[in-house]
């Protein structure tokens, strides 16, 4: 089995976004990794994203997801290192990813990650989900 270091984020692809205020909004039902006692994990990642000079090529984002396959991470690491490598990869203005776990052994669990909160060094100047749910 692999970690998470293996994946690598040279497979995702960008194009050039013309400029002009915009919300992206992403939805891959199909996250497959391992969890760390080595059993299958699956998710829904919600990526929404504001971009500024790039966009995401779909194709690269899903063959990006496809190496997560094998890998044995976390939740948090898992979303950690997604959420690094599209900052460095698209440079948005904002980018906020939710991850939505399927149910095992009867737990379900959601983790949301987001580039305007004070404690990721943004500046907290979008307040859209400020006591809301994100919808979808």
């Amino acid at each position: 089995m692999k970690g998470y270091e293996s994946v690598r984020s040279d497979t995702l692809r960008a194009l050039p976004h013309a400029g002009g205020a915009i919300e992206l909004k992403h939805k891959a039902p199909e996250i497959t990794f391992l969890g760390v006692q080595d059993q299958p994990d699956f998710a829904t990642l919600f990526i929404t994203m504001y971009p500024q000079d790039s966009v995401i090529e779909l194709r690269s984002l899903k063959e990006y997801l496809y190496q997560w396959r094998n890998v044995i991470v976390s939740y948090e690491r898992f979303l950690d290192v997604v959420f690094e490598h599209f900052v460095s990869v698209y440079r948005p203005v904002r980018l906020r990813l939710t991850l939505e776990t399927r149910a095992r052994g009867g737990i379900s669990s959601r983790l949301t990650i987001d580039s305007d909160w004070a404690i990721r060094g943004g500046k907290e100047e979008f307040r859209d989900w400020v006591g809301m749910e994100d919808s979808w």
